[in-house]
């Protein structure tokens, strides 16, 4: 096995190639000559993984652009489908990326393929039928967070709780002083960080209503400083222009990234939910997360979410750890309060760093040495299944 060790891999995005460089890295500590192929990233181009096709054209989102793309996507899955089938690797796994991903497993796996999916899609949020598929279509599914794995456990799904990889990369305790002296903040002001999102559709729906909020905090505590990190170029074209119409005066430093050392800065945090709510929880920051899309598709995808909570924190504790305000309630008059009481409540502040420490810890499994070791078990599972069926 360790002579021909091959893996089929197929991620479709940056954070999926994070994983997989990590991923095959790990795999390469016990099986060196292992050789991966499939559809990678430039970090796994740099572990030596061989792509058939540049991992950008899998990058569409919306449901224009993956219209527009289909034939090109369906191609693509195609010849990989064939070439697998045709080469069987030891094992494929698909990285994230379900829609692309799960189709190709399922083809596979009933080409008698043994397969795999790391980060599992949000069946339990919504769309909950899709885990009948998934069930055709792997012989495992690993998971980020136990909560996903107890949804799998319910549906008879083999299932693999391996860790968060950011959990593994955070400390337990950050340095917030470090922080601010690299941002260049004042230590002497209470620090409120606004993170209205990374897309341009989430900070036009929230991007005024945290300006607005900041000030209203103000008018109650004239002490206050804020940091607003802009997730790219475009993003922060858009929040000058916000700020300069809505913000002139306030004390607001507007920064290009940096977003994690903006809110390991910072005293509480006014946050778009997403999976930069993850990112403060394991900062232990107090946080207040905020949600608005427009009326229709929230009225639409209200129906169909079966979450009890939107913000991981809250997901991963099972109970409201941290303030969901949702849709209409995202304005000044509703965040305001909560973001002061984020910053002054020293008693729920204690109890809040404490709990996310527990939760921490929980994430904080070795992640990539976790996944690789579930998957290097199904294979030699599989190699001994074959020999004993030959013998």
């Amino acid at each position: 096995m360790a002579e021909s060790l091959r893996i089929g891999i197929v991620v479709g995005e940056a954070s999926g190639d994070i994983l997989g460089a990590s991923l095959i890295k790990a795999i390469k500590q016990q099986y060196p000559q292992a050789q991966f192929e499939g559809i990678g990233g430039p970090l796994m181009l740099a572990q030596g993984f061989n792509s058939h096709h540049p991992m950008e054209r899998l990058a569409v989102m919306g449901i224009v652009e993956p219209l527009k793309r289909l034939p090109e996507l369906l191609r693509i899955r195609r010849s990989l489908k064939e070439h697998f089938i045709a080469k069987p690797p030891d094992l494929f796994l698909g990285i994230d990326s379900p829609d692309f991903n799960l189709d190709l497993e399922l083809a596979l796996r009933k080409a008698g393929l043994l397969t795999a999916h790391y980060v599992s899609p949000s069946v339990w949020a919504w769309r909950s039928g899709r885990v009948h598929k998934i069930a055709k279509a792997v012989d495992r599914m690993l998971t980020l967070f136990p909560f996903e794995a107890q949804f799998y456990h319910q549906h008879n799904v083999p299932v693999s709780f391996i860790g968060h990889p950011l959990a593994d990369k955070f400390p337990l305790q950050n340095d917030q002083q470090q922080a601010q002296q690299a941002l260049g903040l004042s230590a002497d002001k209470p620090l409120v960080a606004l993170l209205p999102g990374s897309r341009g559709g989430e900070v036009a729906m929230l991007g005024e209503a945290f300006i607005e909020t900041a000030r209203w905090c103000l008018h109650q505590r004239s002490d206050l400083q804020f940091i607003l990190p802009a997730a790219n170029e475009a993003r922060y074209q858009q929040l000058q222009t916000l700020l300069s119409q809505r913000g002139a005066g306030l004390p607001i430093t507007l920064i290009q990234g940096d977003s994690q050392t903006a809110m390991a800065a910072a005293d509480a945090v006014l946050m778009a939910s997403g999976t930069t709510t993850l990112e403060a929880m394991l900062l232990k920051r107090p946080m207040v997360v905020a949600y608005k899309m427009a009326g229709l598709s929230y009225a639409i995808i209200s129906r169909m979410v079966k979450s009890k909570y939107i913000a991981l924190p809250n997901l991963l504790a099972g109970e409201m750890l941290v303030p969901e305000v949702l849709q209409q309630d995202v304005r000044p008059e509703m965040l305001g309060p909560l973001v002061l009481d984020a910053l002054q409540n020293k008693a729920k502040r204690a109890a809040l760093i404490e709990r996310f420490t527990e939760i921490h810890q929980t994430l904080k499994m070795n992640a990539s040495e976790r996944a690789a070791e579930v998957l290097l078990k199904m294979i030699r599972h599989r190699h001994n299944e074959s020999h004993d069926a030959q013998s």
